[in-house]
């Protein structure tokens, strides 16, 4: 599964401990982010995260395009409710909610999906995409 992480300033540190917590079940998977989160990550929680090299609008402008593609299998952006800027990731969910690409915004729900994820429950993404190619 391609897993995007990825994090709203106030809420990197966050993603970092989830990380932590959830490090066994994600390094099974291909995870993405941007490039200063990706490297943040791989400093701070040892895990292989490609980073986009681009800028953050550019990272979005990427993964919203690879979600309009099906080339990610679920997103998790934790979202800071309070700041006036989230804008600019909506589009990003908007292509997921286009394309049924499952996401969470927060801690409650990335804990589902990544045990969704790790217990097959997102298997049939595999399966759509292999239909599409045939």
């Amino acid at each position: 599964m391609k897993i995007v992480l990825m994090a709203d300033n106030r809420k990197t540190e966050l993603l970092v401990n989830f990380c932590i917590a959830y490090k066994t079940l994600l390094t099974k998977h291909q995870l993405i982010s941007v490039y200063s989160t990706a490297k943040y990550l791989k400093q701070a929680v040892d895990i292989d995260v490609s980073g986009l090299n681009v800028d953050y609008l550019g990272g979005i402008e990427q993964l919203a395009s690879r979600a309009e593609f099906d080339e990610i299998d679920c997103v998790i952006y934790l979202r800071d409710a309070a700041a006036q800027d989230n804008e600019v990731p909506s589009d990003l969910l908007k292509t997921c909610d286009m394309n049924n690409i499952p996401y969470a915004t927060n801690l409650a729900t990335a804990e589902i999906l990544v045990l969704a994820v790790d217990r097959g429950d997102l298997d049939y993404r595999n399966w759509l995409k292999e239909t599409k190619v045939s």
